[in-house]
């Protein structure tokens, strides 16, 4: 009975929270759930920790792990839940539910106000572009690492979201990991996803 419930919680959450190409559920929710620290830090500059600094970032989709490198040492490893089709191969088009796969950047720190904090990577670059292109197909776009939606604002379910890929191709973590890992991030930090 507990799991059903749980499911069904999620199951809402999502529909409201979302990732991946922006669009709005009915009327877009403008709950101030990305905290005005997390503005204030981006507009002042603070939000990047230099002692924590990382170079680069490394996902294992099988293995469910974002790893954090700085000078080729491993810093830090988290759970990852991903886009619900990730085991399909890499991201083709928008609305196929794939994480992609490649070399990107994380090129923008953003306070989002439906999953926390998220960092967006550069997909799709031009060879995905191309790709999709040659199939007829859009590649889509804004997929980032993010947090949790604000129903697990307090982490509680992160066991549960953690366990299942439900993200429209984003990488999601704990809003705990996403703090971490928004310290230690600056625009263009390398980032590479492999199946």
């Amino acid at each position: 009975m507990r799991y059903m419930f749980l499911t069904g919680i999620l199951i809402v959450g999502l529909l409201i929270a979302g990732c991946g190409e922006y669009r709005s559920f009915g009327k877009l929710d403008k709950t101030p759930y990305a905290t005005k620290e997390c503005r204030k830090s981006l507009s002042r500059g603070s939000e990047m920790n230099q002692a924590v600094k990382i170079d680069k970032i490394v996902v294992y989709k099988k293995k469910r792990q974002l790893y954090t490198y700085r000078k080729g040492k491993k810093i830090d490893e988290f759970r990852i839940s991903m886009g619900k089709n990730c085991d399909r191969g890499d991201k083709l088009c928008a609305g196929d539910y794939k994480t992609p796969e490649g070399a990107y950047r994380i090129v923008r720190k953003k306070c989002d106000p439906r999953l926390y904090r998220s960092l967006m990577i550069s997909y799709p670059d031009a060879q995905d572009r191309r790709t999709s292109r040659k199939k007829g197909l859009k590649p889509g776009g804004y997929i980032t690492i993010h947090g949790q939606p604000k129903w697990n604002a307090d982490g509680r379910g992160d066991n549960y979201t953690l366990a299942h890929d439900w993200t429209e191709g984003c990488i999601a973590i704990s809003n705990k990991a996403m703090d971490r890992l928004w310290r230690a991030v600056k625009n263009g930090t390398k980032i590479d996803i492999h199946p």
